[in-house]
């Protein structure tokens, strides 16, 4: 047999398990998307890596250019090739800024 108290806890349930499922699609999209995450992981991984060994490409070239084994157009190369690996983030900003993407 149903009792007021037995209907109106069920009601209440009820409108409990309605309240947490129509909360659950804000959880789920307040994240960042999984590319932009994984992308942007992926650029500070190279970052982290490209760094010394820029580093250490720059000093060789500057003393094989120094010691007259190279032409200084190498390291002048080397230079640029780093700025546009270094710089791309912000090149990449700049060009969508162009295009109004």
């Amino acid at each position: 047999m149903r009792t007021l108290g037995s209907d109106i806890r069920r009601n209440w349930t009820f409108g409990l398990l309605i309240l947490l499922v129509a909360a659950t699609p804000d959880l789920a999209l307040a994240q960042a998307s999984p590319f932009l995450t994984g992308a942007t992981s992926l650029q500070s991984n190279i970052l982290a890596w490209a760094t010394p060994i820029a580093v250490i490409l720059v000093m060789a070239l500057g003393i094989m250019a120094m010691a007259n084994r190279i032409s200084w157009g190498w390291p002048m190369a080397a230079m640029v090739g780093i700025a546009v690996v270094f710089g791309a983030p912000q090149m990449v900003t700049w060009i969508r800024g162009m295009f109004g993407v």
